[in-house]
């Protein structure tokens, strides 16, 4: 479990195919010794399993179904990417319950600077779009942020400069891909709700006075 409040820039050293995944090699923005293997880190949002560590880097295998649903297929070595150890007992959590489980792939549709703080306008697929609420919470590549506003796929987030220089959303850019992990509690509300929803109606609403 993250919190969404990234420790800083990673960088990608190694990149390399392993029976349908991949094996990454990164160099944390902390000494890699401090890593333990077996610990899990989000690498822009997504969480993976330190399989070995060593210094500079620590590996990590990214399974085929990670590829799938991520961005992590993509990288290459140089690349940046955002860190985050796994919050432990006791922590203060400053962002939000993220799982590192990404739903899916958004697409960064424009960015505007407003003094120094930065605009992104955000599409996101279909099944993560209907989770996301005005001031709700979201992780896009691993940063937990607040959506501004919602319009149909499309959403809006704001990055102080302090995020802004310590994560890969400084650099962002329109047409690029990003990681996106909806609040855990609501999807655990839909599944809840979801043996109830038959009856539920405009209709039925009306009767029982709601309308």
């Amino acid at each position: 479990m993250f919190t969404g409040l990234v420790e800083g820039l990673g960088t990608v050293r190694m990149s390399r195919g392993r029976g349908g995944g991949v094996r990454l090699g990164i160099e944390p923005p902390f000494p890699a010794e401090e890593l333990r293997l077996g610990e899990s880190v989000a690498v822009n949002g997504a969480c993976l399993t330190v399989v070995e560590v060593r210094p500079p880097i620590f590996e990590a295998d990214v399974s085929p179904e990670t590829l799938k649903r991520t961005t992590l297929g993509r990288l290459r070595p140089g690349d940046r990417v955002n860190i985050e150890r796994a919050l432990r007992w006791g922590d203060r959590l400053g962002g939000h319950l993220v799982s590192g489980h990404v739903d899916g792939v958004g697409e960064v549709l424009s960015r505007t600077e407003r003094t120094d703080f930065f605009f992104f306008r955000i599409r996101a697929p279909e099944n993560v779009a209907t989770y996301l609420v005005e001031k709700g919470s979201v992780a896009v590549d691993g940063v937990s942020l607040t959506v501004n506003r919602v319009e149909g796929l499309n959403f809006e987030i704001a990055v102080i400069p302090h995020t802004a220089e310590i994560t890969t959303l400084g650099f962002r850019k329109p047409g690029d891909p990003v990681n996106l992990e909806v609040d855990l509690l609501a999807k655990y509300v839909e599944k809840l709700l979801k043996p109830y929803q038959r009856g539920l109606s405009e209709e039925f609403l009306r009767q029982k006075g709601f309308f």
